[in-house]
């Protein structure tokens, strides 16, 4: 069975929480868990034996990333700014220069952050037998952090960075160090955090930016991600929709599911009959399919339910 490519990462154990910083800037507000409501999680993760788990944004906020959609704190509720569009990145190379320039100080914060309890948890799930595979729309690789590796990154990863032209793929860090070496007098200083390793730059600091081209082919560069606009590959969406008719439960973490390419995957699901919980603070778009539906920090419920 093929396996999600892997960047290379020692999976850490943290704080069970996260910080408490990221906790009260990034996670909107929550009421306090219901024993009931765990129990019944509990009954719902006990009687699946090919569970299949879809993760969003809000599975890594108390990891101190940023989400979009949060009710107050994410950033469409914080800010005006929206997320760069895919055929704007692949046209302008004025736009390549600001993402890159504000990536570029963004990745070092983004780049350390680890994963909290619900990344660990999950992980020890697939150990012991019990997740059979997981899906994330995350672009942070923190479940491959956790040591997630029946995984999917249905939406790629900053981690990894790609030739427009050839195709050719190199790791992010790899990247920093070209950055820094062809800017080595340039600073700027952040006005704000976004999620996925932005940060918030003026137009006069972008400007003397200077961006590096492909090793190889000398073409554009782009993280290995899907942009907003953008379509994902449709051999991995073909892959997913098998897992999906291989599984008999579905869980979905930290999701609004507003982005169509992880709804479609609840859509058939439902088609298939098969049971759905769902595990996020505040309305989902697949909440009317939901047999389950729990508004908590999934950092703070996952770890006390018990696999088997």
């Amino acid at each position: 069975m093929r396996m999600s490519p892997l960047c290379s990462f020692t999976p850490r154990l943290l704080h069970p929480r996260g910080s408490h910083t990221a906790v009260g800037t990034f996670v909107p507000p929550c009421p306090p868990l219901d024993p009931e409501k765990v129990k019944e999680l509990q009954r719902f993760i006990l009687l699946s034996k090919r569970l299949l788990v879809i993760t969003g944004a809000g599975v890594s906020t108390e990891s101190g990333i940023p989400d979009y959609r949060s009710e107050k704190v994410g950033l469409y509720a914080r800010t005006d700014r929206r997320p760069i569009q895919h055929v704007d990145f692949v046209r302008s190379a004025k736009i390549r220069q600001r993402y890159w320039a504000r990536n570029f100080v963004g990745w070092p914060q983004f780049s350390s952050h680890q994963p909290n309890a619900a990344h660990l948890t999950l992980s020890s799930w697939e150990r012991l037998g019990k997740l059979y595979w997981l899906v994330t729309q995350n672009v942070d690789a923190l479940h491959t952090k956790a040591g997630s590796r029946r995984l999917t990154e249905l939406h790629g990863c900053m981690h990894r960075v790609l030739c427009l032209h050839c195709g050719v793929q190199t790791p992010r860090q790899a990247l920093q160090d070209r950055f820094e070496a062809l800017n080595a007098t340039w600073e700027a200083k952040a006005h704000g955090v976004a999620p996925d390793g932005d940060v918030f730059l003026t137009e006069d600091q972008v400007r003397s930016f200077q961006v590096p081209s492909c090793a190889k082919c000398g073409g554009p560069l782009k993280p290995d991600v899907v942009f907003f606009g953008d379509t994902v590959n449709h051999d991995k969406v073909d892959f997913v929709h098998m897992r999906v008719k291989e599984a008999d439960a579905i869980l979905v973490v930290g999701s609004s599911l507003q982005v169509y390419s992880g709804y479609k995957f609840i859509l058939a699901a439902h088609e298939k009959k098969l049971p759905i919980a769902i595990l996020n603070i505040g309305p989902t778009r697949s909440d009317q399919f939901a047999c389950l539906k729990l508004d908590f920090r999934c950092a703070e419920l996952l770890p006390l339910i018990a696999p088997q």
